[in-house]
């Protein structure tokens, strides 16, 4: 049975380049990475108009149930095929990617600590808090640049459903948290003593 850790936070605060390094601590032979990203349900059946108003930084705008069931098969030791997300339709692509399970499993996701199914499988939660405009800035750049998203559409999303959803529900999530990385903490840094802990957990007995 692997360690599984979720790397939580605010859209921007982080998450990604946390993952990266906590992968270059460990060694990337020994780490697997599953985004929550990828589990955004498919929205295929509506129109692209409606699609346009779904609040996708609310809870249920996430296929939860799939992702928890893929957690478990790669904490006993099964191979899952995590579904391929096109964020500039949101509808699935049909394709997978396949990840297999190895002795360390990382997920990233804004969400990860709001749903108790996930966080009992969390051996170590993590939270990466960061400012406001910091978030909107890289969410920005991100969206634009590796998404297709429109500038102007962002900024839409961001102040109509990102920011208020930031504040009801990712913040809040916070408490449930073992660790709190502050943005003023170095991501090598904060990856050298997360590594540390996770070594610990492996030596655990039983």
């Amino acid at each position: 049975m692997g360690i599984i850790v979720g790397i939580c936070g605010g859209s921007g605060a982080g998450k990604t380049t946390l993952v990266g390094e906590l992968t270059r601590c460990l060694g990337p032979d020994r780490v697997s990475s599953v985004a929550f990203d990828a589990y955004y349900r498919d929205l295929s059946h509506i129109t692209m108009q409606e699609r346009m108003q779904v609040n996708y930084d609310h809870p249920d705008s996430l296929d939860h149930e799939l992702f928890v069931e893929h957690l478990r098969g790669l904490r006993d030791a099964r191979t899952v095929e995590v579904p391929v997300y096109d964020f500039a339709t949101h509808t699935r692509t049909g394709e997978a990617i396949v990840v297999e399970p190895k002795p360390v499993v990382i997920l990233d996701g804004i969400l990860l600590l709001n749903f108790s199914e996930i966080s009992a499988l969390l051996d170590l939660a993590v939270f990466i808090d960061a400012p406001e405009a910091v978030r909107l800035e890289r969410r920005a750049r991100r969206d634009v640049l590796e998404r297709g998203r429109d500038a102007d559409d962002v900024h839409r999303q961001f102040w109509e459903t990102v920011a208020p959803m930031h504040d009801r529900f990712v913040q809040p999530s916070a408490k449930h948290a073992d660790r709190v990385v502050a943005l003023d903490e170095k991501p090598e840094a904060a990856a050298s003593e997360l590594a540390i802990e996770i070594e610990a957990l492996q030596r655990r007995p039983g």
